[in-house]
């Protein structure tokens, strides 16, 4: 602790203040543990019905009130169900939690139980509280456990999970202890009702995705989500610090070749290194040279590649280069069963469906020699850091970010709060043992585990990457030691391999996945021989990786130790100033494998981790200062598409959205008087964009507003009050989204080229900021104006047969092949899709109870104003027979060759 830190620590001052509750949650337990079970159950009722009697503007207020009783009751219900008692550091962690900030808990401090206080809390006023977890079996296994708690209070408990699973609480099977639950106490339900628990847990892969989906749903009953109102962020440095680089996106296949991605893949290999192209790795960048460029040219028989393809060879060149150069397997990603998939480079874990953007992805399928899927268009996206602001609010908690507390509070405005432990840390950790070579390392960490183990002491060895994890593992096999792997391959016996962790004699190589949310409970005699040892085969690039691995061992007061094992020629080192400490240790004529203690390497080590952390916090950071504008115009269109959806639901015969069309259609009609002033040819072409081919009035802008009125009750009349307003919801719904998916392509190209204005001493941000503000104003006035141009030209029709109604269905893309950026859809799940749309079609829901069944032409109508849904059809498997092509293909970027000036993707390519 720094002398400043032993002045002033903001941690002991909030604790302080907390212990003033802590006191009154104490003086409660005593009242409060004198009572029956079903007494205990009727306080929720209690407290529910206060918080309804003085109101919602009241809420916290009567909520603030209520946090020391319901505290003492919600302690009382874990003693009685899992005969656990919540510490007075637990405590203090739940009131934190329920301030909104983050509690920063050592590993063993029971974070699990200590959420369930401000849950229960804040779940009382029927709003919903939500728990994030990093994993679908941490989320799976906490909600069964703790399910059990808030059903013994009478609240429920939904469970969100990949693969459109989904479970609530039903209590049919005893457990000893929570640890055990095995899912015997969750039955299926729908994502809605999961959603309408009074708590739910997941992840927050799948509580964004299903907030986009809910933003592309055709009613208001596909919705899944209520409010954001209140969540606990667990492993909160991992959800939004780590991940947040990575925005969530929602995208449709777009018809791609993959031949491009093989070709440049087979070239690529034959280019050299620091001849053909040079690689950054502290920047991770990959540049050609003049020469590669021109090797590159002459592989292809082109005389000027920027010239002969356009954009589109550059770009396949460029993403097969960074594929081959960058990106290594087993480490950055792994090949499976056919599949590339992703690893976290902060977590070791598989990223599962998550997919490289800006064809990244293909590239690297091509250099596998794997199946090369599709490219996608974007349908909707959003960042982790904007997702989470959405809450009214939101704590997290995790065992290290007191390293990460500016970014906290600078992104998400969250303070971070050091919880005491409730037993002292008597774990040992040993200095780092620093090498010349890599193999000398490895060496040395063989020999100690071997020494280690034979006195039967447990040992993890973590490891950053899965290569690095295999490499120790066939060293140790070699050398005859038994052990466990565990890294991304073996994602699946994560808690099973943890849990023995503990045990004596046991060797565990992890990566640094490390069991995040499980403990490693010492099994017996290891106290006697030290407890775990916490081995760490190199330095990862944020402090706070390795304090998550050291903090494995000493859990609860446990005995235990730690010391990492360092080499010149680890990453970290390499990458920033290494090779000059390897000059020093040579010139000093150390052997390889005597190990150095030095304070000045040590040093050196930590500023490298300093300055690491510091770019990755620029690198989010510009994220969401560019994801702020578009976060913006994301909350216009969804609130927009929303007020649509509610009005509908509430009242099916509401004209709201008719009284907006038809100011939508005045201000149409003013804006071609006023453009084409006393052109009548112009304005009468302009009015039949509108109207269709119809007979108008005299060409006076009031007499033409007249006609609109008459003509629209005319066709209302014609079609009967539902019909009409169903044409208006699925005509406006659909305008909405195509056009968005549009601006979310145009933002994409933007935000793409903007760094290039830097050049010419001009900030790219503001630029940015001012050209997304052009363009969102085009697309709201674009969305006015197709809703005009198309809502008299819908036409319906009698159908042949006369089905019986389905009910109403939908179900977003599949989340198991969401990408990073990208989301392709499987086949059963587009199939889904479509169904829902079909059944939401205009005519056929509403005609059927009008005497006949009837089916809208509003897509034919609307010409390429398509849908979502739409779109995944005609990208769908069952697509058109391939056809020969003849000539060169012409890229989506290219200029359309029916000369019309525009972008084939904007033109012909539509």
């Amino acid at each position: 602790m720094s002398f400043l830190d032993k002045i002033y620590n903001p941690s002991k001052k909030v604790i302080s203040q907390l212990q003033r509750q802590v006191d009154e949650i104490n003086e409660l337990e005593k009242v409060i543990s004198k009572l029956t079970d079903a007494e205990l159950k009727a306080k929720t009722v209690d407290f529910r019905k206060k918080i309804e009697e003085r109101g919602a503007e009241n809420e916290e207020q009567v909520i603030g009130e209520t946090t020391a009783e319901a505290f003492a009751v919600l302690r009382e219900a874990m003693k009685r169900v899992w005969g656990e008692r919540h510490f007075d550091v637990q405590l203090i962690g739940g009131l934190v939690l329920h301030q909104g900030k983050i509690a920063e808990m050592k590993t063993g401090e029971g974070k699990t139980i200590v959420a369930t206080l401000p849950l229960y809390l804040n779940a009382l006023a029927g709003r919903g509280a939500h728990l994030v977890t990093v994993n679908d079996y941490l989320s799976k296994h906490q909600g069964e456990g703790m399910g059990e708690v808030f059903a013994f209070l009478g609240l429920t408990t939904g469970i969100i999970q990949s693969n459109q699973e989904t479970y609530r609480f039903a209590k049919k099977q005893d457990y000893k202890h929570y640890s055990e639950c095995e899912g015997l106490n969750l039955e299926p339900c729908s994502r809605k009702e999961a959603y309408a628990c009074d708590i739910t847990y997941g992840t927050n892969n799948e509580f964004g995705f299903d907030y986009l989906r809910d933003n592309m749903a055709p009613d208001i009953m596909s919705c899944a989500q209520r409010e954001l109102h209140f969540a606990i962020v667990d492993e909160v440095d991992s959800i939004l610090i780590d991940e947040a680089r990575t925005p969530l996106i929602i995208s449709a296949p777009a018809e791609e070749s993959a031949s491009l991605y093989q070709q440049f893949a087979s070239l690529v290999p034959r280019l050299k290194e620091t001849e053909d192209y040079i690689i950054d790795e502290k920047e991770r960048t990959v540049t050609l040279t003049d020469k590669g460029i021109a090797e590159m040219e002459k592989m292809l028989h082109i005389k000027n590649i920027y010239e002969a393809g356009g954009i589109t060879l550059v770009h396949h060149l460029e993403q097969a280069l960074k594929a081959w150069a960058l990106f290594k397997k087993d480490k950055d990603y792994v090949v499976r069963e056919g599949e590339i998939l992703i690893v976290d480079e902060f977590t070791g874990r598989l990223m599962v469906g998550r997919r490289y953007s800006e064809g990244l992805h293909q590239a690297i399928e091509a250099k596998e020699n794997v199946e090369v899927k599709s490219e996608s268009q974007t349908l909707a996206t959003i960042s982790f850091q904007n997702l989470f602001r959405i809450y009214h609010k939101l704590s997290g908690m995790t065992g290290t970010a007191a390293t990460e507390a500016e970014e906290f509070y600078k992104i998400y405005k969250l303070d971070v709060v050091e919880i005491p432990t409730n037993k002292n840390v008597v774990r040992k950790d040993s200095p780092d043992r620093i090498y010349k070579s890599e193999d000398a390392k490895i060496d040395a960490i063989v020999a100690e585990v071997k020494e280690r183990s034979a006195m039967g002491q447990p040992i993890l060895i973590g490891t950053v990457s899965v290569q690095k994890n295999e490499l120790i593992s066939s060293k140790l096999k070699k050398a005859g030691v038994k052990h466990e792997v565990l890294n991304a391959k073996h994602h699946d016996r994560e808690a099973k391999i943890i849990v023995r962790a503990g045990q004596k004699g046991a060797v565990t190589v992890a990566t640094n996945m490390a069991g995040r949310g499980t403990d490693i409970k010492l099994g017996e005699g290891v106290r006697e021989v030290g407890g775990l040892h916490v081995l760490g085969t190199e330095r990862h690039e944020a402090r706070r990786i390795d304090n998550q691995l050291r903090g494995r061992a000493g859990r609860q007061g446990d005995p235990g130790s730690s010391q990492f094992f360092v080499s010149m020629d680890d990453d970290l080192m390499r990458i920033f100033g290494g090779e000059k400490l390897k000059s020093l240790m040579n010139s000093l004529g150390l052997p390889d494998d005597v190990p150095v203690e030095n304070k000045m390497i040590s040093r050196s080590i930590e500023s490298a981790q300093r300055r690491v952390e510091g770019f990755n916090f620029d690198s989010r950071k510009h994220l969401v200062e560019y994801d702020d504008v578009m976060n913006k115009h994301r909350e216009v269109i969804y609130r927009k598409r929303r007020k649509i959806l509610d009005t509908y639901a509430s009242d099916r015969t509401s004209t709201m959205l008719k009284e907006e069309i038809l100011e939508i259609i005045n201000s149409e009609i003013e804006r071609i008087f006023a453009q084409y002033f006393e052109e009548k040819e112009s304005i009468g072409n302009e009015l039949k964009a509108i109207f269709g081919d119809v007979k108008l009035p005299d060409l006076e802008a009031d007499k033409i507003k007249e006609f609109a009125k008459n003509l629209y009750d005319e066709r209302e009349k014609s079609y009967g009050l539902e019909v009409m307003r169903d044409i208006e919801r699925v005509i406006s719904l659909r305008t909405i989204d195509m056009l968005w998916i549009e601006h979310l392509t145009t933002m994409d190209e933007l935000r793409t080229g903007i760094g290039l204005r830097g050049y010419g001493q001009r900030d790219p941000l503001v630029e940015y900021k001012h050209d997304a503000y052009q363009f969102f104003d085009g697309l709201l006035s674009n969305i006015d104006g197709s809703i005009a141009k198309t809502i008299y030209k819908v036409e319906v029709s009698k159908a042949q047969e006369n089905p019986a109604p389905k009910p109403m269905s939908f179900q977003g893309p599949d989340e198991s092949s969401i990408g990073s950026f990208e989301a392709e859809e499987t086949s059963e799940a587009r199939a889904k899709i479509l169904e829902a749309e079909r059944q939401d079609n205009v005519v056929a829901q509403k005609m059927m109870a009008d005497q006949a069944s009837c089916s809208s032409s509003v897509a034919s109508v609307m010409g390429k104003s398509k849908s979502v849904f739409d779109r995944m059809k005609e990208n769908s498997t069952n697509g058109p027979a391939s056809q020969v092509r003849t000539g060169a293909k012409v890229g989506r970027n290219d200029l359309c060759p029916c000369g019309s000036g525009k972008k084939y993707k904007k033109c012909c390519g539509k």
